[in-house]
């Protein structure tokens, strides 16, 4: 532009010093038009030049690398960001599964220390609601609690079991102080208190002093009930490690059946016996009717697995559990089925120890020759041994242990 300006500057000064020289004399049109031809085209020139090679320094080209370098930054932020947030999304969810995991813990922790505290006030409940006014003194720590059931009109079979696997005397209370075994004849009373049949009871009680009566009325189907009372009165006054429920009419290797449940000691809600699921009889009449055979389902069905009524083991909190919850657990007519449906709906190991359902002999014989000594012998047939006032001798010499074998046991 300062070129044009200093050509144009120099064309003027040398007309007007033409014109001073010629005064007068002018210059062609033409000339003049083709100059300011020349002049516009070579302006247009060099101003196209400037526009098309634009300075870097231009606001507008500033405005579009800063702009560039905005979106090139905000992407990197926002890259930046996304990845911060998917690691700490990570790592909260890393931190509220452990917390999750802590606190589940902490939950089965407390449910066990709450069903410790439950299993204490069992006792001091029952205790309160069975137990004999001694039980106050505190519990008497055993290692089993063994209830033999009777009857009224069952003295010659109570006599067959003291004569045979059952100590009597001096021996009884050597064996409850020495090894922690308790054994009683568990009744209650008859429907007229006072009555002959309780007298007869109370006589020989004052003989033998191995009773345990029982707040509850006998009847034979109301043998749920007095098993149900039996655990309750057993955890008030006994703190052992297992009650054990027998017939009596079954005959009992004492050695056995410690050694035997030594190796539960450890577990915290073991029951123990002959595992069985027999059918659910629906007809009126036949023995071992279910009148509520329409609750386990349809007819021809069979029982849950539960413990034949002869003889079975139980560990100290679910001896407890049926204390506590003794007004709320339902009786089926048949004992062995009511104790199983107590205890199927609950977190309960069952062993099926067939040592507990042996033969009389010659089937307990073979065992003992071949050195599988059983806990329990009796007759399917007879639900006990069939005749027992009359065999339990025979039983006992054939398939006995021993009386010294109970004595060299380690509880």
């Amino acid at each position: 532009m300062l070129l044009l300006r200093g050509f144009m500057k120099a064309m003027a000064e040398r007309s007007l010093s033409s014109e001073k020289k010629s005064r007068g004399r002018l210059l062609p049109h033409r000339l003049v038009a083709a100059l300011c031809f020349l002049c516009f085209m070579f302006g247009f020139l060099f101003t196209r030049r400037i526009a098309v090679l634009p300075s870097s320094s231009s606001p507008e080209n500033r405005i579009a690398a800063n702009s560039s370098t905005t979106v090139t930054t905000y992407e990197s932020k926002n890259s930046i960001e996304c990845q911060h947030k998917r690691r700490l999304g990570e790592g909260i969810s890393k931190d509220i599964i452990g917390e999750v995991s802590k606190t589940h813990k902490a939950i089965q922790s407390l449910e066990k220390s709450i069903s410790s505290l439950e299993m204490e006030l069992a006792v001091a409940r029952t205790s309160k609601n069975w137990g004999p006014p001694s039980s106050g003194r505190g519990l008497q720590k055993a290692f089993v609690v063994i209830g033999i059931n009777t009857a009224f009109s069952s003295s010659r079979r109570r006599h067959s079991i003291r004569e045979t696997w059952m100590p009597k005397g001096s021996k009884l209370w050597r064996l409850e102080k020495e090894k922690g075994i308790i054994i009683r004849f568990v009744i209650g009373h008859s429907a007229t208190p006072g009555g002959v049949l309780d007298r007869a009871i109370d006589a020989e009680e004052a003989e033998t002093k191995d009773f345990l009566r029982l707040e509850h009325v006998e009847g034979y189907h109301e043998l749920s009930t007095k098993t149900r009372v039996f655990f309750a009165t057993a955890v008030s006054i006994w703190d052992a490690d297992f009650y054990v429920k027998v017939d009596d009419d079954v005959h009992v290797n004492l050695g056995m059946l410690g050694t035997t449940l030594s190796r539960y000691k450890t577990k915290p809600r073991v029951y123990v016996g002959c595992m069985k699921s027999g059918p659910v009889l629906s007809q009126k009449g036949v023995k071992y009717h279910e009148p509520e055979f329409w609750k386990f389902g349809e007819e021809g069905n069979k029982y849950f697995r539960h413990a034949t009524g002869q003889i079975y083991a139980i560990s100290k909190d679910l001896a407890a559990y049926i204390s506590i919850n003794a007004p709320i657990l339902h009786r089926y007519a048949n004992e062995d089925v009511s104790l199983g449906s107590w205890l199927i709906g609950l977190d309960v190991q069952h062993i099926d120890d067939r040592t507990m359902c042996c033969g009389t002999p010659p089937d307990c014989e073979w065992k003992m020759q071949a050195g599988n000594v059983c806990v329990a012998s009796f007759d399917w047939s007879c639900s006990g041994i069939c005749k027992s006032v009359d065999k339990m001798k025979d039983v006992h010499n054939a398939c006995g242990e021993g009386d010294g074998a109970i004595w060299n046991v380690s509880i």
